[in-house]
């Protein structure tokens, strides 16, 4: 459990519209995790910049702890591990919450995860007498859909399983104050399952790291990860190895892309379908593949997604995607599922283009396309244009303060 004596906030409860305290919960923050841990790195940075913002983070973590993460104070709670979820953990202590809650008096709480976290929150809500919010980062009940070609059994028992999910999601979003979501995509399938006041608050991109001008660097960088040198073409997936992210699509293409192209494949992350996914691609013989692990240095991924050809997002349920985005502001077009937020970012930026959902074949035919094209410089400006002109952090973090104002005003 959390122990009592932590230090009390050394700055009062907001008393103006221009102050704000927020509080965030989530089970999606790790050591070696993605989206959600960076949106709320980045919110801390965006704080520590604006006189009268704070932010405190509530996560679950291997044992109870209190630290600083860019300024902002972030309490770790002891919890056990998701199954087949690592790094992730339950957040469960709910007096400790309560307790967190009453010392740093927040204005506000936000919940970014689905399964325990929200009910702990909103308890603590409900005892503080504030307002919460839920941001919906991961759109799981699509997840279940059908794959093409399921047994008449198995497409039943997953519309039963779709429509329970769907049902818990509509019990969640009925308790906040407002949903939030990052993409148009992930606003109308809510919308559709009768979940209200669904507010969109697209995600953003740190435009200084990512920026094409890597790419002068390109020649150092492919030799740091054991790429080829130019003009040999890279093709590039960082992330989690989850069943989300769908990869067994990107496996299944790879030998036919690497043998109309000569490209190389390089997958950099780590996950609970990693020794599955490299089983896949030995059996397949998928040729020029390298695979590394999770890159916690910034500045090198921001090197690598500069010095790629073309990366690839083929999962078809993302609620937004930061990697593909970071693609984009470094200068690189990407390949994704027609479907779910990434092919928003694609589609309303013209840098690059999107395969039929679940369709490997698909998916090696669009890519080999790209990597024929012979106007990649005019592609990478209209990337690097979309990303400055719509998903720059700060936008990204006014407008959720706008929001937040908006809640409380209410």
């Amino acid at each position: 459990m959390l122990s009592d004596p932590i230090p009390s906030p050394s700055f009062p409860r907001c008393a103006c519209p221009s102050a704000l305290r927020v509080l965030d919960v989530t089970e999606w923050f790790g050591d070696t995790t993605g989206g959600v841990r960076r949106y709320l790195l980045e919110k801390a940075r965006y704080v520590a910049r604006h006189p009268g913002l704070s932010q405190v983070l509530v996560v679950p973590g291997p044992r109870s702890a209190v630290s600083d993460e860019m300024g902002s104070r972030c309490y770790r709670l002891q919890g056990p591990a998701i199954p087949t979820q690592a790094p992730y953990r339950i957040l469960y202590q709910a007096r400790a919450v309560d307790r967190i809650v009453a010392r740093e008096r927040p204005d506000i709480i936000e919940v970014g995860s689905p399964w325990a976290a929200p009910w702990i929150a909103l308890r603590s809500a409900r005892h503080a007498r504030i307002p919460a919010v839920w941001f919906y980062h991961g759109n799981f009940p699509t997840a279940l859909r059908p794959p093409a070609g399921a047994s008449a059994l198995s497409v039943r028992a997953r519309d039963v399983a779709t429509h329970a999910a769907w049902w818990y999601v509509r019990q969640i979003g009925r308790r906040f104050a407002r949903t939030l979501v990052a993409s148009e995509s992930t606003a109308r399938d809510l919308e559709r399952a009768g979940v209200e006041r669904v507010v969109r608050v697209p995600l953003g991109v740190d435009l200084e790291t990512f920026h094409p001008r890597r790419r002068a660097a390109a020649a150092t960088t492919r030799r740091s990860f054991g790429l080829p040198d130019a003009p040999a073409p890279v093709v590039a997936f960082v992330g989690r190895f989850v069943v989300e992210k769908e990869l067994e699509l990107l496996v299944d293409a790879w030998p036919a892309i690497a043998r109309e192209t000569g490209a190389t494949l390089l997958l950099v992350g780590a996950g609970p379908r990693e020794a599955a996914l490299r089983h896949r691609m030995a059996r397949l013989g998928g040729a020029r593949v390298i695979w590394r692990p999770f890159e916690s240095d910034r500045e090198r991924i921001a090197d690598l997604l500069a010095a790629a050809d073309l990366y690839v997002a083929p999962g078809s349920t993302e609620t937004f995607g930061l990697a593909p985005l970071e693609a984009l502001a470094s200068g690189t077009p990407v390949v994704s599922a027609d479907r779910g937020g990434v092919a928003e970012q694609v589609l309303r930026s013209g840098a690059g283009a999107v395969f039929a959902a679940g369709d490997a074949s698909d998916l090696a035919r669009v890519v080999i396309a790209q990597l024929s094209r012979g106007d990649r410089a005019a592609v990478a400006r209209q990337g690097r244009t979309y990303a400055e002109r719509e998903h720059g952090w700060d936008m990204v973090f006014d407008r959720l303060f706008d929001v937040y104002r908006e809640v409380l005003a209410a």
